[in-house]
């Protein structure tokens, strides 16, 4: 038994499932979850000491890679003076100015200390500022584990196969309508159906959370339309594609303005941290200078601001970082396809820059329905083979996978390497089983 057996064990007696968030567990793909000990540039290493070329990249963040130097002499740096204050510092005023500096449209901001919390927060700001109650979301998008947001949600929800939560009163529910991702017409509908009634549509502007799916031209730009049309806010959920997709995040790449933008821990260099922000005149309504209530006492936490100002700096500072990264994801993501091809195995391979999806399927995946047509069989096979390759990729078929800049040519060659043999061997003889 390996000590990540082991250590599973002992952690299923103290902690629900053994993990401390359910896609960890490793139940969508039949095996067990190894336990990571350190990362070094665009690696992990398990406590079996196994190396991996870590496609995961903690879902998304360290954009820069495992334990890059100035972020960490930043956080030794701000360490020396303390860990938490629950008062003001001048990092989150640097913080906050580098992020309107960056983002299109970006006037004031607000930290806080989780992707999740900072959907949470939008929302209420949205039907704050509107006087309405009602949210759209979309079909396969997850915004986190607020109440409103568990239903009909990706990411860990689908894969563990509970889209909806047990304990999410129905009240609660009924405030969210679901529309299909690429389809116009059903937000439409939406609208129409509940006239007055709708305060924002929240989306992923690339939907990474049922796997990795590109918005279709015009669905970006419709949504935009129709939100002024009906009177709602348009959000942005950039917790994935933040500061990924390009320096100014998903409305610089695609040239669309939302009101509203939400974060995640890639403003805190992989840290546990959140952020919403938007125009003056709406982010004025939060407390203290407006009615809408939000607040948290690590929020603005100072190791977690000098981590993210370092990492944001060094993206602001360089953008052939992005050149590079969309080089690698479309030289991996070419390459995925004729492996595939060659290997007779029914592959979708979605990308965008340093994003990207394995899609077992002959079909395109352009909608959660798509999606959900993947053979999953043939992806946990894939995934078990991948790990025995010493290649790291989320342990579910609804995820993405993430580049980073320490990625080198030979990593990805790596990769080829042992997706050649995975596909030809485990997953061609997978499908003539099933």
């Amino acid at each position: 038994m390996t000590k990540s057996e082991q250590l599973f064990e002992q952690a299923q007696q103290v902690m629900p499932g053994g993990v401390n968030s359910p896609v960890r567990a490793c139940k969508a793909v039949g095996t067990y979850p190894r336990f990571i000990q350190k990362g070094q540039g665009g690696h992990i290493f398990d406590v079996d000491g196994q190396e991996y070329v870590d496609l995961v990249c903690s879902w998304g963040p360290l954009i820069l890679g495992h334990c890059r130097r100035e972020v960490l002499e930043a956080i030794r740096e701000a360490m020396e003076n303390g860990l938490s204050f629950g008062a003001p510092t001048q990092a989150e005023v640097e913080m906050a100015g580098l992020i309107c500096q960056m983002v299109p449209g970006m006037e004031m901001v607000r930290m806080v200390n989780s992707g999740t919390e900072a959907v949470m927060s939008a929302l209420r700001l949205a039907r704050g500022a509107v006087g309405r109650h009602k949210i759209i979301k979309f079909e396969g998008c997850y915004h986190g584990h607020s109440d409103s947001m568990l239903v009909k949600a990706g990411s860990g929800a689908l894969t563990g196969g509970t889209p909806d939560s047990k304990g999410v009163p129905p009240e609660m529910a009924a405030g969210t309508l679901t529309a299909q991702y690429n389809n116009l017409e059903s937000v439409e509908a939406l609208f129409e159906a509940n006239p007055g009634q709708v305060a924002a549509v929240i989306v992923e502007p690339v939907a990474a959370n049922m796997g990795v799916v590109l918005p279709e031209a015009g669905f970006l730009p419709g949504l935009r339309a129709l939100c002024d049309r009906y009177g709602a806010l348009l959000i942005f959920d950039e917790v994935i594609t933040g500061f990924r997709l390009a320096a100014g995040g998903a409305q610089a790449y695609w040239g669309v303005s939302a009101d509203l933008v939400t974060y995640g821990k890639i403003i805190g260099g992989g840290m546990p941290v959140g952020a919403y922000g938007g125009r003056r005149d709406l982010m004025e309504l939060v407390a203290p200078a407006g009615p809408v209530y939000q607040a948290g006492t690590l929020s603005g936490n100072p190791v977690a601001m000098a981590a993210g100002l370092a990492q944001l700096r060094i993206l602001e500072q360089n953008p052939q970082i992005y050149t590079h990264l969309a080089e690698m994801g479309a030289y991996l993501a070419k390459e995925l396809r004729n492996l595939a091809e060659k290997a007779g195995v029914p592959v979708q391979v979605n990308q965008v820059g340093s994003l990207l999806s394995v899609f077992f399927t002959e079909t395109p995946v352009n909608s959660f329905a798509a999606a959900k047509r993947s053979d999953l069989d043939r992806f946990a096979r894939y995934y078990r083979a991948m790990l025995s390759q010493g290649i790291y990729v989320a342990p579910a078929q609804f995820e993405a996978m993430f580049l980073c800049d320490e990625h080198t040519k030979e990593d990805l060659d790596q990769v080829l390497q042992g997706a050649e043999y995975v596909m030809s061997q485990v997953c061609k003889e997978a499908g003539s089983s099933l």
